[in-house]
């Protein structure tokens, strides 16, 4: 994988080099046509896995546009966060582009519902996530499976990237069975058995779980190619509920607006580094 800098108002978008012609995807919300295991996004006869990720890592850095090359169908697991891909695109610098940065403002309430799983924005001056999780395990029963934060007073970079996606052995056996996860390893996720974690080092917080879950609605809503001026409320949500009440959103013209910086009071300005402050 190799992510290029691209022109302004380009967005993000993400080249399958492997394919002739080489095929350009969108990373936008109306792109994504599967979402087991995690977001994938298509067009035409290319398609390209696992984009929540580094698009989470984008959105962190406040990046808008850029071009992400790839030669196979899936984006790098790295160690199953964001951390990675943050450290490499800082390391390469950031470039400020000489445009006005637009967010995505939402003005009424919005939400989707499976069963008792729910997902939904509701209008807020700032940017804020909180999620709930609840899984049937004595370790995660004695974690924290509740978070809010508020990416005006805490960063994504400090708060969220380092968080691990987690699996179950015995739900990885049965994906493994189906040729599903082959990648899937203690290097590059948190895995439990039926009693315990088996990750020797244990977990980076203490709510690392609910903390990967923001990570993911992060990258999730950058789908929508810019920040949220809003809140987002989970509850057991995954990446189809987040698509899908992104599409409903969208159904919704009264129920959103896209902005400048110029016209935000409160720009949720530590959710990025001092560091990558430019519109990119």
């Amino acid at each position: 994988m190799t992510l290029r800098p691209a022109a302004k108002d380009t967005g993000i978008i993400f080249r399958r080099l492997d394919i002739e012609p080489i095929q350009q995807i969108p990373a936008r919300a109306e792109s994504v046509i599967d979402t087991m295991l995690g977001t994938t996004i298509a067009k035409k006869n290319a398609s390209v896995m696992t984009v929540e990720h580094i698009l989470a890592a984008f959105a962190g850095l406040g990046i808008d546009n850029a071009l992400i090359d790839l030669d196979g169908p899936e984006v790098p697991i790295m160690d199953g966060s964001s951390a990675s891909f943050i450290f490499l695109i800082e390391s390469a610098g950031i470039e400020e582009q000489n445009a006005s940065k637009k967010f995505l403002r939402i003005k009424k309430k919005i939400r989707v519902e499976d069963g008792e799983k729910f997902a939904e924005f509701k209008p807020y001056n700032g940017y804020r996530i909180s999620f709930e999780i609840d899984f049937d395990h004595p370790m995660i029963k004695s974690k924290l499976t509740k978070l809010s934060v508020d990416f005006s007073t805490l960063t994504f970079l400090k708060e969220i990237s380092r968080a691990r996606t987690f699996g179950f052995l015995k739900e990885i056996e049965t994906l493994r069975s189906k040729n599903l996860a082959l990648g899937g390893s203690l290097d590059n996720a948190i895995v439990f058995d039926d009693y315990r974690i088996l990750n020797q080092d244990g977990l980076r917080y203490q709510d690392e779980l609910v903390r990967h879950k923001i990570l993911d609605v992060v990258g999730d809503l950058y789908l929508m190619g810019h920040i949220l001026v809003g809140e987002f409320n989970g509850y057991k949500s995954g990446h189809e509920l987040n698509n899908k009440l992104i599409l409903k959103l969208y159904t919704d013209q009264t129920a959103w607006e896209e902005i400048e910086e110029s016209e935000i009071t409160d720009i949720p300005i530590s959710y990025w580094t001092s560091s990558a402050l430019g519109r990119t």
